[in-house]
């Protein structure tokens, strides 16, 4: 039976026998005695994309009294969700999404916690995700942007659209129109400026 620890578009923690390509963090939201989440869903603004191996350390999962691993699909869904890069394990990659969001602002290079504060203003109303509206046509959004749709959550990529599923991304498709957007709009203009997330192989 998978744990609860899947983190889909849409910032929600599910259990499903997905694999993805990263980790992550909001904090302790575990009991290490059953593996199983209690009733908070962050415990930090800081809401981190790691790396699920890095310099050969183990770690057992929900194991201890210490963060509470996520796991996310690929790059673009933990972004989605409202994570972002983590400065320690993916320095050069928080690096490069620090620059692109101070470009994308005409700012100064922000402090981790300054991102922080306001992705957290833009990922939650009140406990639920907070959804925003589109700003001008589909075909301008940048790679890596998640929209939502009908229900689904659709990755932008190369001009098409990939559905999210518990299986990996489905067969890419035109989407003529979208209800919200599920990534932040100030992570959407790090996606402008440049940042590139890590998709996963079943995008195409």
């Amino acid at each position: 039976m998978p744990l609860q620890n899947r983190v889909t578009p849409f910032g929600e923690i599910v259990a499903l026998p997905q694999r993805g390509l990263f980790t992550g963090n909001r904090g302790i939201l575990h009991d290490p005695a059953t593996k199983t989440l209690l009733s908070k869903r962050w415990t930090s603004k800081a809401w981190l994309i790691c790396l699920c191996d890095f310099q050969d350390r183990r770690r057992p999962v929900m194991g201890g009294r210490s963060w509470t691993e996520l796991f996310f699909l690929d790059e673009a869904v933990a972004l989605a969700a409202g994570h972002r890069p983590c400065f320690f394990c993916r320095r050069g990659s928080a690096l490069h999404f620090q620059a692109c969001w101070a470009t994308a602002r005409g700012e100064t290079l922000p402090s981790a916690g300054t991102m922080d504060a306001v992705l957290h203003g833009e990922r939650l109303d009140r406990r639920r995700k907070r959804l925003h509206p589109i700003a001008g046509p589909l075909a301008k959004l940048p790679d890596g942007v998640v929209l939502a749709a009908a229900g689904h959550a659709y990755t932008l990529r190369g001009g098409l659209a990939h559905r999210w599923t518990v299986e990996g991304y489905a067969p890419p498709q035109h989407l003529g129109k979208a209800d919200a957007l599920l990534t932040p709009p100030s992570t959407v203009l790090a996606l402008g400026a440049g940042y590139r997330p890590v998709f996963h192989p079943s995008i195409g």
